[in-house]
C-alpha cells in the first residue's frame, strides 16, 4: 500500500508538446537509411523496364530513394505508366489514376512490372 501512495504522481506525468514533437522526430530519424548502391546490370534492367513501359504503355511499380537529411533518406514507391522520359535532366514522369510524379533516374532503387 505504501508504494501506491509514494508514487501518486508517477502515473500522471505531463509531457510538453515540444518534447513530444522532438521525441517523434528522433524516432523518425532512426528510420532513415543511406541510398542503396546498385550494380550496373540492375540499372540496365531498370532502364529496359522503364523504356518498355513508356513504349508499350503498361504500368510498372517504381521504388526510389528520397533524401531527407544529408546522406540519409527514405524509400518511396508508386505505380503507374511512364509517360515522359527526360534524358537531359535524367528523370521520368510516372502517371497513374490519382497523381503524377517526376522521379530522378539516379534515385531509382527498384522497378517491377
Amino acid at each position: 500500500m505504501a508504494s501506491k501512495v509514494e508514487n501518486i504522481f508517477g502515473a500522471s506525468r505531463w509531457v510538453l508538446p515540444e518534447q513530444r514533437a522532438l521525441y517523434l522526430q528522433m524516432r523518425e530519424d532512426e528510420k532513415l537509411i543511406l541510398q542503396p548502391m546498385l550494380e550496373q546490370d540492375e540499372l540496365e534492367s531498370f532502364h529496359y523496364l522503364i523504356w518498355d513501359s513508356a513504349r508499350e504503355d503498361y504500368s510498372v511499380t517504381i521504388t526510389w530513394w528520397q533524401p531527407i537529411k544529408g546522406e540519409l533518406g527514405k524509400t518511396c514507391s508508386l505505380w503507374g505508366v511512364v509517360k515522359w522520359i527526360d534524358p537531359h535532366a535524367r528523370r521520368i514522369k510516372l502517371v497513374n489514376d490519382e497523381e503524377s510524379q517526376w522521379i530522378s533516374l539516379d534515385k531509382i532503387t527498384s522497378v517491377s512490372s
